[in-house]
């Protein structure tokens, strides 16, 4: 029988990505067709996983992308293909968003459908920006009003109900109109010298604010090339904006950093640059997957037979780790298997990895890269020692070199998984990347730099503020071109530390 599809009304919120509700997040993991528009947030977009069919039907004021009806006809038409669609909004489907219109046409058209509300921006970006939209001292009412109305339809906002109310005022998508709402306002009798703010691309980096008075805001607006998305809320509470303003304080407010490291290696760095107030897009541009040559895996067996041979476990990522020990388990063995032999790896992120076997590392160097791993095994292991090296079909040779110097040491460079790279990523990166937006882009290899790069093709790579583990990745990014800060050691602090340009 043929699978029933089925349309979810999802709120993105007002852009930042943790402003997502919880199902959001699970049903962008699980839809099939992700149909999007304009104001969902770049970090939410780089949520989604790269194997989903997207659908842009953006609309800007006045430049409508795709119109409502066609947007209703995709809607039905994914829907009765079995799809799970999830049609994804800015702020609230419910507030201003149209989505009571996409509603009927599938209720009409018999598609299931449920709605998930979303965090408005009439209230979210005023709070990123230190306005309280109520505040028993100031206001105990607030109204939201759109400043954009149907194509077509002359709509009389009624100013003089609007100031009577004596509350906040808050209008959503009203930039264009603004000269004429501070106007229509004052000449309802509201004084000139009430306070009245613009918020632009609230809670993103690139957020801005502007607190002024109706008299003078727009004005203000456009000296300062206000733009879309922005909201305007008027009303005593704007006064205290400077006083309650938290996220510019936050050290990397105002950044916006591409994450390269693969997928499925944890949101450790990712959250702490949340945390420290960075917009980040996750953009894995390599995978790493287990090797599938015939040849590979029979020099695997091959190894795992004359384990009793090697005294040393060398591992140089933490997915070297995992896959070694998954080998084990597929192979009929397990930890015992490795009991006799001491372990070292290549710094602390592996050392998790390894810990989380019940095993703690015995080598590891105070300085994270090849270099120092392959100089401290070789300076430090009994002669005579058989070291097998269990780590990527690419890994770079540097290690083994120095490994080398001690000649009475014997190793095997064993290739337990396969980096690829992501091509599936290229246009997402490309459209983050080519807006000029993106302050910084973190490298966690030397590979990743290499996975960017043919993701990129030709671009203007000294544009790029490049943070990289390593001399060695840094110096793969400087040869395109790129501005580099290395981090020394691959750790969170380090990493955010040069993050922060310290």
């Amino acid at each position: 029988m043929k699978q029933a599809g089925k349309v979810w009304l999802v709120g993105a919120g007002p852009g930042s990505a943790e402003l997502l509700t919880v199902k959001a997040c699970r049903l962008l993991e699980t839809g099939d067709c992700i149909v999007y528009d304009r104001l969902v947030g770049r970090e939410i977009l780089a949520m989604i996983p790269p194997d989903r069919e997207m659908i842009d039907v953006g609309k800007a004021s006045g430049n409508h992308l795709v119109s409502q009806w066609e947007i209703n006809q995709i809607l039905v038409r994914e829907a009765k293909l079995g799809k799970k669609v999830i049609r994804l909004k800015g702020g609230d489907p419910f507030l201003f968003g149209r989505g009571g219109e996409e509603l009927e046409v599938l209720n009409k058209e018999g598609i299931p459908f449920e709605v998930v509300p979303g965090i408005s921006s009439g209230f979210a970006v005023p709070a990123y920006q230190g306005i309280p939209v109520t505040h028993r001292d100031y206001v105990s009412s607030v109204h939201i009003i759109t400043g954009h109305h149907k194509a077509g339809k002359s709509e009389e906002i009624d100013y003089e109900a609007l100031v009577r109310t004596k509350g906040t005022l808050v209008f959503l998508m009203g930039v264009a109109a603004l000269e004429g709402i501070m106007e229509g306002l004052q000449g309802a009798g509201m004084r000139e010298d009430m306070p009245a703010a613009i918020l632009e691309k609230g809670t993103t980096a690139d957020q801005r604010r502007i607190v002024a008075t109706v008299k003078t805001l727009a004005g203000e607006a456009r000296k300062q090339r206000i733009g879309t998305p922005s909201i305007i809320v008027v009303g005593e509470v704007c006064t205290l904006a400077d006083q309650f303003s938290w996220h510019k304080d936050l050290p990397l407010s105002g950044e916006r950093i591409v994450v390269t490291r693969p997928a499925g290696r944890g949101m450790k760095l990712q959250n702490y640059l949340k945390e420290l107030g960075a917009e980040v897009l996750s953009v894995p541009v390599i995978r790493t997957v287990p090797v599938t040559k015939k040849e590979d895996l029979e020099r695997i067996r091959a190894e795992l037979e004359r384990l009793k041979e090697y005294q040393v476990l060398a591992f140089t990522s933490p997915y070297g780790v995992e896959r070694f020990f998954e080998i084990l388990l597929e192979e009929g063995m397990d930890a015992r298997d490795v009991s006799h032999m001491s372990f070292a790896v290549i710094g602390q992120g592996t050392a998790d990895a390894l810990k989380e076997k019940g095993i703690r590392a015995d080598y590891m160097p105070e300085q994270y890269d090849g270099v120092s791993l392959g100089r401290l095994l070789c300076e430090t292991l009994e002669d005579g020692a058989g070291i097998l090296l269990a780590r990527s079909s690419i890994g770079a040779p540097e290690i083994l070199r120095e490994i080398a110097n001690n000649q009475s040491l014997t190793y095997t460079d064993l290739a337990v998984y396969d980096t690829q790279f992501e091509e599936d990523m290229g246009e997402r990166l490309r459209s983050f990347m080519e807006d000029g937006g993106v302050t910084k882009v973190i490298f966690t290899s030397s590979s990743t730099v290499e996975g960017f790069c043919r993701l990129m093709g030709a671009y203007p790579y000294e544009k790029i503020r490049a943070v990289c583990i390593g001399r060695k990745t840094a110096q793969k990014a400087e040869r395109v071109g790129m501005r580099t800060a290395t981090a020394r050691n691959a750790t969170l602090e380090e990493l955010v530390r040069h993050c922060m340009g310290q």
